[in-house]
């Protein structure tokens, strides 16, 4: 009896199972891809690094790169490695890299450093993103510096609180001051990223992102900002669940993103 044993099954926004083949054609015609992952998935990884290679090959120097997991204020040293001004032990000892860089996403900075194409830190430096938490929005605006503004979004940002993404923040972390404050953490993140995809976005290119999948499901977090700025962008979304059966998509994750990467949920993770 020959039982098959997928990896992932690719989903559209209604819940319809595609193929790869068609993200990625969708992918070479946007503006900006949103790659949603989940952080510890080697699936979703290893389907960002396949993504890359193939738009990289229809793209060449039009195409540009950019992750959450790397903060804003640490592009001069991602640069300088890319370039090969530096080594790679003083790139790790300066990047406050996560820890799992080395399986996920080194791979795709050494894509980008051997096919030299840009690779952009898009994200908050982690501090800004702490004092939101902790004090709130209106306490960053009133004693960031103006050196420290060239690392986030320009003050104050547009925060709507009814978002879906912002709203389900706020029923995890439960009511009070402090939790008020999480989903504007989540909000400064987002639109400190829609900003610097913006800044490195130029006609013609792609801006392929890598970012945890809830800070652009739905459309929203990262993708309400960058409409924000410009709703004429193309934007092609992905997400990305885990699943105990792979054989439909749980109506839960029907309309998250353009396409749905489902894995099993007892796949191996990275750490």
């Amino acid at each position: 009896m020959n039982i098959d044993k997928p990896a992932y099954k690719i989903y559209d926004v209604k819940g319809t199972e595609t193929a790869y083949d068609k993200l990625l054609a969708d992918a070479k015609n946007a503006d900006i891809v949103m790659f949603g992952e989940q952080h510890d998935n080697p699936i979703c990884h290893w389907l960002e690094l396949e993504l890359t290679k193939d738009l990289y090959a229809e793209k060449k120097s039009n195409l540009v790169l950019g992750a959450e997991m790397f903060e804003a204020d640490n592009q001069v040293t991602l640069n300088e490695y890319l370039n090969g001004y530096i080594k790679e032990s003083s790139f790790k000892e300066n990047m406050r890299l996560w820890p799992n860089y080395p399986t996920d996403y080194s791979p795709l900075v050494e894509f980008a450093k051997t096919n030299k194409i840009p690779f952009i830190a898009t994200d908050i430096p982690r501090r800004y993103a702490s004092i939101v938490s902790s004090k709130g929005l209106e306490h960053l605006d009133s004693i960031i510096t103006p050196e420290a503004r060239k690392w986030i979004a320009p003050l104050p940002i547009a925060y709507d609180s009814t978002l879906k993404c912002y709203k389900e923040m706020m029923s995890m972390v439960g009511p009070g001051h402090s939790g008020a404050n999480m989903p504007k953490a989540q909000a400064i993140k987002d639109a400190t990223m829609a900003y610097f995809i913006l800044k490195n976005l130029h006609k013609g290119h792609t801006f392929l992102h890598y970012n945890g999948a809830y800070h652009s499901n739905n459309k929203q977090g990262i993708v309400t900002y960058l409409l924000q700025s410009n709703p004429h962008l193309k934007i092609v979304s992905i997400s990305s669940t885990e699943q105990s059966s792979l054989n439909t998509l749980d109506k839960e994750s029907v309309g998250l993103a353009d396409y749905i990467i489902c894995t099993p949920e007892d796949l191996t993770k990275t750490r």
